[in-house]
Order: C-alpha cells, then sequence, then structure tokens
C-alpha cells in the first residue's frame, strides 16, 4: 500500500472537483446536452461520463495502485491488487435536476480505506457552493461571495435535541413509499416541527451546516453515500442505514445532528 497522507488526498479530490466542475457547468442547460436513460431508467447524460473519465483520468495519474468504483463506469482495479484504497464516485448526483436545468446537483468524490469513507468532496458549482471533509480534520465549505471571490469556513450540525423541534428532509414520498417505509415516515413527521423535500445530496449537507436536523432516503448506490457520510460526521452528526448500519453499503441512509439519530432510528424500526 503507497503511504500517501490523507491531507494530500483531501487536496487531490479537490482538483479533481475543480476539474469536474468546469466540465459540468459548461454542459449544464446546454441546448445540446445528450440525455439517454439507462436500464434501471434513470437519466445519463454526456456530461455524467465526461466527469468521471476526467476524473477517473485524474486518479490514473495520480494514484495508480488504487481501485475505483463510479456510477457511470463500475469497478475498476487499480495497479496494486491487494489495495486498500477505492475511490467512489458520483459524477453528477442529481442527475434528473441537471437535466431539467435545476441547480441542485453536484459532483461527489470520496475515498474509502478498508471500505470505511475517510473523505469526501461534494462540489455544487450551479449552487456557488462546494463542502468537503477528511477524518480529524473536520468540515468545511466554500461559498462564491462575488465573481471572483468565495470564502471558507467551518460547519457544524445544529444543536436541536428534541423531535419536536427539528426539521426533516425526506427526499420523496415514493422512494419510502416503495420500500413500504411511508407509514413510518408520517409517523416521523408528526413528531417533527417541520418537513420538506429538498432532495439529493442538498439535504445532507444541509444536515451538515445545521440548517436541518434530519434527512433520509432508500434506494441508494455506494457512489450516493460515501463522499456525504464524512462530511456528516466530521461536523458532529451521524450517518447510517435505515436500519442503522454505519456506512455507504446498505441502500438507505439516514443522516441527523447525532443528538437525533436514536429517536429516529426507533420510529423506522
Amino acid at each position: 500500500m503507497t503511504d500517501y497522507t490523507l491531507q494530500s488526498d483531501l487536496q487531490l479530490a479537490r482538483q479533481l472537483a475543480d476539474m469536474a466542475d468546469s466540465i459540468s457547468i459548461e454542459r449544464f442547460r446546454a441546448n445540446d446536452l445528450l440525455v439517454t436513460m439507462k436500464p434501471d431508467m434513470t437519466h445519463v447524460t454526456d456530461a455524467d461520463k465526461a466527469v468521471e473519465a476526467a476524473i477517473r483520468g485524474g486518479l490514473a495519474d495520480s494514484r495508480p495502485n488504487d481501485a475505483i468504483l463510479g456510477e457511470e463506469f463500475g469497478s475498476e482495479a487499480g495497479t496494486d491488487a491487494g489495495t486498500r484504497r477505492q475511490w467512489i464516485i458520483d459524477p453528477i448526483d442529481g442527475t434528473a435536476n441537471y437535466v431539467r436545468g435545476i441547480p441542485v446537483w453536484a459532483t461527489l468524490i470520496s475515498l474509502a480505506i478498508d471500505d470505511v469513507p475517510v473523505l469526501g468532496v461534494v462540489s455544487a458549482p450551479a449552487l456557488g457552493q462546494r463542502w468537503w471533509a477528511a477524518h480529524g480534520q473536520g468540515a468545511w465549505t466554500s461559498e462564491r461571495v462575488s465573481q471572483n471571490e468565495h470564502r471558507e469556513r467551518r460547519i457544524f450540525v445544529s444543536g436541536v435535541t428534541e423531535l419536536a423541534d427539528a426539521s426533516l428532509s425526506y427526499n420523496s414520498l415514493k422512494g419510502w413509499d416503495d420500500y413500504g417505509m411511508l407509514d413510518r415516515l408520517v409517523e416521523l413527521s408528526r413528531e417533527v416541527w417541520r418537513t420538506r423535500a429538498y432532495g439529493d445530496m442538498w439535504s445532507y449537507m444541509m444536515v451538515a451546516e445545521g440548517m436541518i436536523d434530519i434527512a433520509g432516503e432508500f434506494d441508494l448506490k455506494p457512489w450516493d453515500m460515501a463522499a456525504i457520510a464524512p462530511i456528516v460526521e466530521e461536523a458532529g452528526g451521524a450517518f447510517t442505514s435505515a436500519s442503522g448500519i454505519p456506512g455507504p453499503w446498505h441502500g438507505s441512509a439516514i443522516a441527523t445532528n447525532g443528538h437525533l439519530h436514536d429517536a429516529v432510528l426507533r420510529l423506522l424500526n
């Protein structure tokens, strides 16, 4: 295993996100955007494929030993067959929004070591914002404050301790209904102060920033969650599956400010 520092890995991930942003934002709302349907009936665009190809190319140059898992091109072994390191890529999280011209979408880049995501970058150029974190280094965001200026700040989850004071984002009613969990969601909605469906990566970044307190959804893949988990956790929150298992490998996500996590899981299970 090559001895890279977590800081250098995070720096690389942010550089890869810069490259991804330049590709995705140029194709956003383009009149000639090529959109097709995948076998699972989700959208894919030429921008999705171009972003992932560019990130893979950057990793091949900078981290050739490492494995890669991406939404569009699957898994790829590194030159080190025994590597414990895997980069996980969602080139455009929120492709349905991207296709419709809605600015809530992002590139998600994560590094997992021994199947544990140790860093994450979520870059949303149409929103003018990026979030990132690495184990032990806190969670951060940068926001566009003018045409040529971004402001960085550390982020933290909220201090809300009672469900009655909490704000919940559930992503979509159909997603919960398809998994037989709509009744549980309705029950949870009755316990909290406010419910909205902000959707995709944005809900989880709002949890990390302390704007809302709970976010969750089903029918997820590892690339949907791997970059998000360390950002929520380094901001002081908790991230598990709906059944309470840590990590991005179990098909669902519940993110909270930590204070509310046990209460949410009890209602859902």
